[in-house]
């Protein structure tokens, strides 16, 4: 009994959504369109990326990409260059997979460069430029495509036309973060211990498998394809052709997390009494419930309740997309950063919760009023 507590106190923010999703099946207990209600696409999507990205550890596949940024002199221009690496390729891979592949190499890059002390406030910022870089496209988040696809009447261009001002100014505030980080050492120097680590010929096969299979789960995601779920078959099927191994280093943890969020959604969407007060309340403020809605379910979850009762579509999006700002629930995109970096440090839960919540507050007070009073600008 001793050891299970420890691993839930280990695990908080498995712990936290144990504890959301029984409530929510006391709240509502499940009933017909239950299970629609939970988004199978996310885990799917989630569970591939997951199995792909193990290999690409396990076979060393992004050694080409650290080769690059262990060309990088100065401890501030790496962090500019994971920060905005993270940034851009959010806004076409969602804001989750670009965490997933650069938040490892965050660490390992840092480690290698023996300075540990900068990853947690490096990773913090990582966190929100995939949050904000990933508002600029309509497939750059989940709630951002759910949205997108809600809002028929919307093209590309004007989506795009009406994220820009917040993508911009956030991309300013991130290089005045990370000026502020290295404040008075900005070309302070970093120097990396090479390991040994070579690609071995015999695994060439391997390492493409991957690449492949990765290229395969972008697609998914950009195309929006209805077959995720063969995609899903084909990735489990060939991953335990090529290494079944891998399986057995798989995160599982974060699936259930991401489940157990869903189940607490879905749960509260279904009752009757809490829609009739949405109902009544969202019209005119959906802005601001949705960064605070998101804060109990998270952003994505926020989205798909909201928007029935939505007048003001700016509003909804705008303040989803601000929502990972305040807290690891704000956005599930969160949770998989803090739940790679434990997976790294474990017992260091709370050491990660103390500075995500720093820098992400301090970047939320920034832009808070300013989201407010672009919501004003109506999408249609």
């Amino acid at each position: 009994m001793k050891k299970v507590f420890v691993y839930f106190k280990k695990e908080m923010m498995l712990t936290v959504s144990l504890i959301a999703a029984a409530a929510g099946l006391i709240i509502t207990p499940p009933g017909e369109g239950f299970f629609a209600g939970i988004d199978w696409r996310t885990l799917g999507t989630l569970l591939m990326m997951l199995c792909v990205l193990e290999g690409f550890k396990k076979e060393n596949v992004l050694r080409p990409v650290v080769n690059l940024a262990s060309g990088i002199k100065t401890k501030a221009a790496l962090s500019l260059f994971l920060i905005f690496g993270v940034f851009f390729t959010s806004m076409f891979v969602t804001n989750d997979v670009s965490l997933i592949i650069f938040v490892p190499l965050t660490i390992m890059l840092f480690r290698s460069g023996e300075c540990e002390k900068y990853i947690l406030p490096v990773i913090s910022m990582e966190n929100i430029a995939a949050i904000r870089g990933s508002l600029l496209t309509p497939f750059g988040s989940p709630q951002n495509l759910f949205l997108y696809g809600q809002a028929k009447g919307i093209g590309f261009s004007h989506f795009v036309l009406h994220m820009l001002p917040l993508s911009v100014m956030s991309a300013a505030l991130l290089i005045i973060f990370v000026t502020v980080l290295y404040r008075g050492k900005i070309k302070e120097g970093i120097t990396f211990t090479h390991n040994d680590e070579t690609w071995l010929p015999e695994r060439k096969p391997q390492r493409i498998t991957y690449l492949v299979l990765f290229a395969g789960v972008l697609a998914v995601i950009v195309t929006r394809t209805s077959l995720w779920w063969a995609a899903l078959a084909l990735v489990i099927a060939v991953i335990f052709i090529a290494d079944r191994r891998i399986f057995l280093r798989v995160d599982y943890v974060l699936i259930l997390t991401f489940l157990c969020f869903f189940i607490f959604s879905s749960s509260i969407a279904g009752n009757e009494k809490i829609s009739a007060f949405l109902g009544r309340s969202v019209g005119g403020r959906e802005y601001f419930w949705a960064i605070g809605l998101s804060q109990v379910i998270s952003n994505v979850p926020a989205s798909i309740v909201l928007y029935p009762f939505t007048k003001n579509f700016a509003g909804l999006i705008y303040g989803a997309d601000t929502a990972g700002l305040c807290s690891l629930i704000g956005s599930l995109a969160s949770v998989i950063n803090y739940r790679i970096y434990v997976k790294e440090y474990p017992g260091n839960g709370l050491k990660f919760v103390r500075t995500f919540t720093l820098v992400s507050w301090a970047f939320f007070a920034v832009v808070v009023i300013p989201g407010y009073l672009l919501s004003k600008w109506k999408f249609f």
